[in-house]
Order: structure tokens, then C-alpha cells, then sequence
């Protein structure tokens, strides 16, 4: 035998194996035969006619010549069912990824080594995209150093101009840097890929046997671990005055901290927007949707059934998934903020319908025209409330983060979390939020609101004067009843219910709770004032009559007449006094 000597081996179809087979008759009664060639060997032949004759056998379709771009794209057609969102996120992954590395290939021909090969093209992607953005960013710097010197050299004419020189030259550098600048594509991302691929495969399997197995389900991919909240604590705080530097991509503040940004932007217009987001957890695009006819001021909820989302820029109604679909109740001061909200916007109304360029949407968040607010808008409208705050840094979204976080600090179970944010199991919440707050295992408290200490005002109505026959072995116990009047509460201070006023104040305060702040306030800078030692602060609200608490409050304060050392001694004293006390606080009551 020749063999390799053999003259014809130069020709393509010389010295290779082929096979042939025909198929059952299909439905128009032709037999379909298959041909194949090319073979090195007989074994290698024969593994390739064994392996198409068993694909045909199970209803897989051999014999198409479609290739995998025609076939993904007449798949993304036929979705007719898919939300504008979902199916902008499909087109995305197939425009940049499966049309570009799969397009064309046969999809009778597809296999898992070319999706390994697609994804190992991606990783070489992101090397020099990742070298690209560390280049953007020595432009950037450059170009930053360059400005600084040209504002440097003010008053000096000549360095001046040649400073202002070297700005352009590095901005032009900087913009000729940025072209063709993509994000580095992460294992999310990755993830979610794979993910259309495994659907478009699916389909076409279960419709017309397109492909012979969901190669998508045997790719591996790098691990993704969903990011959990950190908290600001003072060192973090620290660490990114010093550095500009998040310590992670998702960050939630403190009570405080929340405290101190919502008493910085009460004078905002959408304070209320800003109030809901903290306080009830929703998403962007759901509060963008919320109308009127959806809330409820009376029995205090109110209820998601609609969402704005954004596809390049433009925006469109979309009913949200039906585990997010859901009922939020609300505390009193999340309905008088929004309460005031509304009458608000009816005067915004009035006033823009004189000119005719009122926009009716019957939206609870709106424009001062009426018209719909884009849900970028909001992002960026309170990304820059926080910078001008001088908080550290959080995104809108973290405020669902913030406000579970509250939520549990409160001691609210994790299912009542789950339900308020929309989550669609018990465990996506749990895992999320079970480490967020150092406080969560220390707080107790009554509501979400009542954790968040807000800055309290109150104005004096009578002076405080806390007479000698008060004070009984150097202690006086003094109570302050709060009762609200308007959007004000009054504050005055007695030795017992019945006995003389020693003092009074107002506070424009919305709940019993902040009204027992402004109490306490109020004593404890009598007492630094007088000399005095506040020992002892007790919120007596429970023994107040539950029909009459959202509007009254009751404290009790012990208070040192001498600056004695020996303050356990008081407590000690105090405690003893406990019984009769607590029946006066009741009579009080």
C-alpha cells in the first residue's frame, strides 16, 4: 500500500473517510440523506455518524444550515412575551457577545468547547480593558493636576497662559483617551449571558429540536458572590476622608446618619420622595409609577402595582413581577409628609393651570408642571443632596439597604422585611441584611421612625424652675406631659399631674416619640445649665392610654441636685422609689 507515499494525498478529498445514511421519511414522505466527509480515520467516522444518527433519532435537526446569529435573532423575534427590559438586556448580550463570537457557527454544529472559547475571549477582553481604563485614569489625573496649576496661576499673565495650554492639551489627550472605553465585563455579567444563551437553546429545543443539547447548562463560569451592605462605621467614615475611597459597593448609614441627612434636606421639594425612599424601601421606578389612587393617607399604606423603567433613556410603564407587587403600610409621619406633599402639589397645580402648562398625570412624584419624573433624574437629584451633605457616600438604591436595615433595627421580623421590599424568598432578604447594623443586636425599639434620632427644636414658652422642696435626699423626679395641637406639641413639666407647671415648650415635632426628644433635650440643658445631674430618663408612653398615644407623651426624669460623685447611690435610691413613682406616673398618665 502507498500510504503516505500515495501522489493523490494532495488531493482535498483523496485518502479521507466519508459516511452516508438516510433518515426515516418525514411527514411529506421523503427519506432525507445525510453525508459527511473529511475524516482522518474509519473510527473517527464512524464516532460522527453514530453521534448524528442518535441526534436525529431523538428529533434534533441535522440537517439545518442555519448558522447561530440568523437563528438568535429570529429567536429575540419570535419572544413576543418578554418585558421591554428583559428584552433590551437579550438584544444587548447577543449584539456584543453571542453574534460577535457565535454568530457563525452552524447551530447544528454548536458545542460547549465554543462557548468556552467565547468566554475565554471575553476574559482577554477585560485584561485590556482593564489596562485601558487605568490609562483613562492617568489622563484623568493629568488633566485634573493641569487645571489646578492653571487656577494656581492666577494674576500671573504668562504662567497663566501656558498653564491654560497645558489644560487643553491634557483634556484633548483625556478625550482621545476615553474612545472606545468599555466597562470590564464581570462575572454578573457573565453570568447573565449565559443565561440568554440557556433560554434562546431552550427554546429552540422544546420548539424544533435546533440544537442537540442546552450546551449554556455545561459551561462553567467564575463564581459570583452577591455583594452584602456595610455599614459606615466611624473608622469607614474615616478611612474615606482620607483615601475618597467606598469600602464597598453597597453602603448603608447609620440611624444617625440617616437622621442627620433627612433633618439636611426637609427644606428639599421632594423631601417627601426622599422621606418614602428611606422609610418604606421601594425602587426608583416604583415610586416614579405611584399614583394617588394607590396610597392611602387614612388607613396609611400604600400599594406597588406599577413601575417606570428606562431603556436607553426612554421610559415606559411596566407592571414590576409578581413578587413584587405588594401592600407597604406606613407610620404616621410618612403620612403627614405626605399629606403636606399633596396639598403641595395641588397648589403647584392651580398655580401652573393658570398658564395652561399644567401636565396631569396622577402621579404621587411628580415635576412642579405635573410632569413624570425620570427615574435617572431621581438618582442623580439625590446623589448630589449627599454630596452637598458631607455623608458619606450611599446610592439610591442603597436606600432599600438603609431601610430594611432600619426596619430590623427596629425589631421587625425578616418576613415583614421580605414583604415590605418585594423580595421573592425569605433567604434572598435574610442573607442580605442579617450582618448589616452593629446596633441590631443591642436596639430595641418601637418603630422604624422611632431609631432614626433626628435633630429636635422646640422654642420656650414658660421658664423652667424646679423649686428646693422638690429635691429629697438630693434627687427630684419630674415629669413632662407632651400633647400635640396642630403640627405642634406642647412640653410642660410638673412634680405631679395635678401639681403647679414649672415650665413649658413647643416643639414642632409629628410624633410622641420626638416629642419625648424635645423633653429630654429640654432637661438635660436645664440641668448643664443649673448645675445639675439628669440621672435617669424614663418613657412612660405605655401606661398613656392606647386610644390617646398617638398624641400624648409622658416622661419621667430623675434629677441630682448636687454635683455628688456617688451616682450609682441615686440610681440605687431612685430604684427603691420605683413603686410609689410608678403609681404617680400612672395617675400622671
Amino acid at each position: 500500500m502507498l500510504q503516505a507515499s500515495c501522489p493523490k494525498l494532495k488531493q482535498k478529498a483523496h485518502g479521507k473517510w466519508y459516511f452516508y445514511f438516510e433518515l426515516e421519511a418525514g411527514a411529506g414522505g421523503k427519506r432525507e440523506r445525510i453525508r459527511r466527509g473529511g475524516f482522518a480515520t474509519k473510527d473517527d467516522a464512524k464516532k460522527k455518524a453514530k453521534d448524528l444518527y442518535d441526534a436525529a433519532s431523538s428529533g434534533t435537526d441535522v440537517l439545518s444550515d442555519e448558522l447561530c446569529g440568523d437563528y438568535f435573532r429570529r429567536w429575540i423575534k419570535a419572544k413576543k412575551s418578554l418585558a421591554r427590559t428583559t428584552r433590551h438586556g437579550y438584544q444587548e448580550h447577543i449584539n456584543l457577545y453571542l453574534e460577535p463570537h457565535l454568530g457563525h457557527i452552524k447551530r447544528r454544529d454548536l458545542r460547549v468547547h465554543h462557548l468556552d472559547r467565547m468566554y475565554d475571549a471575553i476574559e482577554k477582553e477585560n485584561a485590556e480593558r482593564i489596562l485601558h481604563c487605568l490609562r483613562v485614569e492617568e489622563l484623568t489625573q493629568a488633566r485634573d493636576a493641569a487645571h489646578r496649576d492653571w487656577i494656581r496661576a492666577a494674576g500671573k499673565r504668562e504662567e497663566r497662559r501656558h498653564a491654560r495650554a497645558a489644560w487643553l492639551e491634557a483634556n484633548k489627550a483625556l478625550r482621545e483617551g476615553r474612545r472606545g472605553l468599555r466597562k470590564v465585563t464581570s462575572a454578573a455579567t457573565m453570568h447573565r449571558i449565559n443565561d440568554t444563551l440557556s433560554s434562546a437553546l431552550t427554546w429552540g429545543i422544546k420548539r424544533e429540536g435546533a440544537f442537540a443539547k442546552n450546551w449554556a447548562a455545561f459551561v462553567e463560569l467564575p463564581a459570583v458572590t452577591r455583594p452584602k451592605p456595610l455599614v459606615w462605621t466611624p473608622e469607614r467614615v474615616e478611612h474615606w476622608k482620607r483615601t475618597g475611597e467606598k469600602p464597598g459597593p453597597v453602603m448603608v448609614w447609620t440611624a444617625q446618619q440617616t437622621g442627620q441627612f433627612l433633618d439636611f434636606i426637609k427644606d428639599d421639594r421632594l423631601y417627601p420622595l426622599w422621606h418614602t425612599f428611606i422609610f418604606q424601601g421601594p425602587r426608583r421606578g416604583e415610586m416614579c409609577a405611584l399614583p394617588w389612587t394607590e396610597v392611602s393617607l387614612t388607613d396609611l399604606w400604600l400599594r406597588i402595582s406599577a413601575q417606570t423603567v428606562e431603556v436607553a433613556y426612554r421610559t415606559y410603564g411596566e407592571a414590576p413581577k409578581a413578587d413584587s407587587v405588594r401592600t407597604v403600610s406606613m407610620g404616621l409621619e410618612s403620612a403627614e409628609v405626605l399629606r403636606e406633599w399633596k396639598a403641595k402639589q395641588q397648589r403647584e397645580r392651580e398655580q401652573w393651570s393658570e398658564v395652561g402648562a399644567w401636565v396631569e398625570s396622577g402621579l404621587a412624584f411628580t415635576h412642579e408642571n405635573g410632569e413624570p419624573i425620570h427615574p435617572d433624574w431621581v438618582s442623580r437629584r439625590f446623589k448630589r443632596l449627599v454630596e452637598l451633605s458631607g455623608l458619606p457616600p450611599v446610592r439610591l438604591h442603597d436606600a432599600r439597604h438603609i431601610s430594611a436595615s432600619l426596619s430590623l433595627l427596629a425589631g421587625n421580623d425578616i418576613k415583614v422585611v421580605q414583604e415590605k421590599l418585594g423580595h421573592s424568598s425569605r433567604q434572598i432578604t435574610s442573607d442580605t441584611y442579617t450582618s448589616v447594623l452593629p446596633e441590631l443586636l443591642r436596639a430595641e425599639a418601637e418603630s422604624t421612625l422611632s431609631v432614626v434620632p433626628r435633630e429636635v427644636s422646640y422654642r420656650v414658652h414658660q421658664k423652667l424652675k424646679i423649686p428646693e422642696s422638690a429635691f429629697r435626699d438630693g434627687l427630684a423626679i419630674v415629669y413632662a406631659h407632651a400633647a400635640s395641637y396642630g403640627d405642634r406639641w406642647a412640653v410642660g413639666a410638673l412634680l405631679r399631674h395635678d401639681g403647679e407647671l414649672l415650665g413649658e415648650i413647643r416643639a414642632p415635632v409629628r410624633s410622641p416619640e420626638q416629642a419625648a426628644a424635645a423633653a429630654e433635650k429640654w432637661l438635660r440643658e436645664h440641668c448643664t445649665e443649673g448645675s445639675l445631674q439628669l440621672v435617669r430618663v424614663e418613657n412612660l408612653h405605655a401606661a398613656v392610654p392606647e386610644d390617646q398615644r398617638h398624641h400624648l407623651a409622658l416622661v419621667r426624669f430623675v434629677i441630682g441636685r448636687v454635683t455628688a460623685s456617688d451616682v450609682a447611690g441615686w440610681l440605687e435610691r431612685a430604684q427603691k422609689d420605683d413603686g410609689a413613682d410608678g403609681r404617680q406616673g400612672q395617675e400622671a398618665a
